[in-house]
């Protein structure tokens, strides 16, 4: 067999052994290991490519950023401040119609700004928000719905872990990728509640009626107060990390440090976490990190057997040999994404296209950056679409109510995943959206 062939055989059989539940990272190392010693004939020979490979692979100071924004945003998750930030969203849009999906649009963006995972979102809004909605009167799907489109901000708006896990992988700067992604994050945000209101007014047998909760009266004074004080330790985190980074303070690896320690005075300040407690968020930090530096490290495994083999070579000839533009390049690759988002995660799926379609972008001149937020928001809309969309099963176990099925999420959330699907085309369409303020 060629090199070539051999690649594409590696290709299919990390798929094959992925659909077969064998974690991603073992089945890439796996294949890796193979790959290379077919390609070297020489066992030992491709023992010493992959330690080499794992090696450089994990140790880039770049890589302290991950555990540090994991940790900042589990300790946000368990200090409840998701919730603060939806009871001042609710009070800013709730009199209006589809105001609390509203509102959980707003606050999941805040909260996004802050944690940059699209699960913690969906498990903590889920128990926050739905049950709020659903007590007013929107119907299940709806609520689930609104929390299902609106969790995938997590992953867009910075700090987001998959434009950290893109820059490592594209060796593209986290910060730039960081200000790309406000953009098309704000534009998503403001296409939800757009969305939510066109919904609730032409759609009421979809959504439901909700009936606006009795407002308790309160002073103007208590309540400018209660909303600082719910409001004003979001705003200065956010300010910490993300000023910090484009201010040229911090390196992102700093300001996650930062961000983890902001996270930890503010939990502790509002009495709700404890020692107790920020040991097991620690340890889940850990846990969470050696995962994604495994699938990492297997990652980097994968991509040097790729370059052994001339695979992404032969395939950059082949793309550009078909001439179909850049346009023609993206289209397909997002609909590759798209296509895989319904049996694969987001991780995976950038942990095995990208090392393919990374050398083709930058034959065809893209801009890398730009590249990236098409890349992140095509995965994300994976999130949501069956039969492995991650956020919808997350919503579904953490409401833990019999009453609402998995095809109830599915549903409620196909609106959403849609709405993403026509902003991923502006952003394809229009590229200042992304780069326009780099």
């Amino acid at each position: 067999m060629t090199g070539v062939e051999i690649g594409l055989v590696s290709l299919v059989g990390i798929l094959l052994l992925i659909w077969t539940g064998m974690h991603v990272a073992i089945a890439l190392a796996l294949v890796s290991f193979f790959g290379v010693w077919m390609l070297r004939d020489n066992a030992q020979i491709a023992a010493r490519v992959l330690s080499l490979a794992a090696r450089e692979g994990i140790s880039s100071y770049l890589f302290g950023v991950v555990p540090l924004f994991v940790l900042m945003g589990l300790v946000v998750s368990r200090a409840d401040i998701a919730r603060d930030t939806f009871e001042v969203a609710n009070r800013a849009f709730g009199k209006l119609q589809g105001g609390l999906g509203i509102a959980t649009v707003g606050a999941n963006a805040i909260f996004a700004a802050i944690t940059g995972i699209s699960i913690a979102s969906a498990a903590v809004f889920s128990r926050v928000a739905v049950p709020e909605m659903v007590r007013a009167g929107h119907t299940a799907r709806f609520a689930t719905g609104v929390v299902a489109g609106s969790s995938v901000l997590g992953m867009l708006i910075p700090p987001s872990l998959l434009m950290i896990l893109y820059g490592i992988l594209s060796e593209q700067s986290v910060g730039l990728l960081f200000i790309a992604g406000i953009g098309p994050g704000l534009l998503l945000a403001l296409a939800y509640c757009l969305g939510i209101y066109a919904m609730v007014r032409l759609f009421p047998g979809f959504t439901g009626r909700a009936t606006p909760p009795p407002v308790q009266p309160r002073s103007l004074a208590a309540a400018i107060g209660d909303t600082s004080a719910k409001l004003l330790p979001i705003v200065a985190l956010i300010a910490l990390v993300l000023g910090g980074i484009y201010g040229g303070v911090f390196t992102p690896t700093e300001a996650g440090a930062i961000g983890a320690l902001g996270a930890i005075v503010i939990a502790f300040a509002k009495r709700r976490m404890n020692l107790g407690a920020l040991w097991r968020v620690t340890l889940e930090a850990g846990h969470i990190t050696a995962s994604i530096c495994f699938l990492i490290i297997a990652a980097t495994m994968y991509s040097r057997m790729l370059s052994l083999s001339g695979l992404p070579a032969f395939l950059t000839q082949w793309i550009i040999g078909l001439d179909l533009g850049i346009y023609g390049f993206i289209a397909v690759f997002v609909l590759v994404l798209i296509v895989l988002g319904t049996i694969l995660d987001s991780s995976s799926i950038m942990l095995i296209t990208l090392p393919l379609v990374l050398p083709i972008a930058q034959q065809l001149g893209i801009d890398l950056i730009w590249f990236g937020v098409i890349t992140v928001l095509a995965v994300e809309i994976g999130l949501l679409t069956p039969p492995l969309g991650i956020s919808v099963y997350v919503i579904k176990s953490s409401l833990d109510d019999p009453r609402i099925s998995l095809g109830d999420v599915f549903i409620g959330a196909a609106p959403f995943a849609l709405i993403m699907l026509a902003c991923l085309m502006l952003v394809v369409a229009f590229p200042v959206i992304a780069v326009g303020i780099l």
